[in-house]
């Protein structure tokens, strides 16, 4: 891997969550109101992405970034949390299960109770569901993976 793929995983998944996170804190804390919802992935946690610990190494980080704000900020009623999906039914996820090839596609998808990825609805759903009142969670990370976890 090269330096520049490295630098940009970092960027994108890292630098800009924290340019996010603070931009976002700088108007939620005078109010002493807000929710955070972060995106990381499965890989953060689990060693499903071997091949690529670029990825697996940014999302850790947001996990870790995640857990670190929200004790930082929950006195001032901002809850921050993250979800962590295994996988999510996109055309790009498509296109990298048309790559592994069926006999790899079919040991994933047997790894998951349900036997299928999330959809980007259902994920939604989940975030809406973060970005309310009716919880108290913080600083955690979710983990929808279909039975998988």
């Amino acid at each position: 891997m090269s330096d520049a793929e490295w630098h940009k995983y970092w960027a994108v998944n890292v630098h800009g969550l924290f340019y996010c996170t603070r931009a976002a804190l700088r108007r939620m804390e005078p109010r002493r109101y807000g929710r955070i919802v972060n995106i990381a992935s499965i890989v953060g946690m689990s060693m499903f992405s071997a091949h690529s610990p670029h990825y697996s190494a940014t999302k850790g980080a947001v996990i870790a970034f995640t857990h670190s704000v929200g004790a930082e900020v929950a006195g001032a009623n901002i809850l921050v949390k993250a979800i962590a999906p295994v996988g999510v039914a996109t055309p790009m996820f498509d296109d990298y299960l048309e790559k592994i090839g069926e006999e790899v596609r079919n040991r994933l998808f047997q790894l998951i109770p349900t036997g299928r990825l999330g959809t980007m609805d259902e994920y939604a759903e989940l975030v809406l569901y973060l970005s309310g009142d009716k919880h108290y969670l913080d600083g955690q990370t979710i983990s929808p993976t279909g039975g998988m976890f």
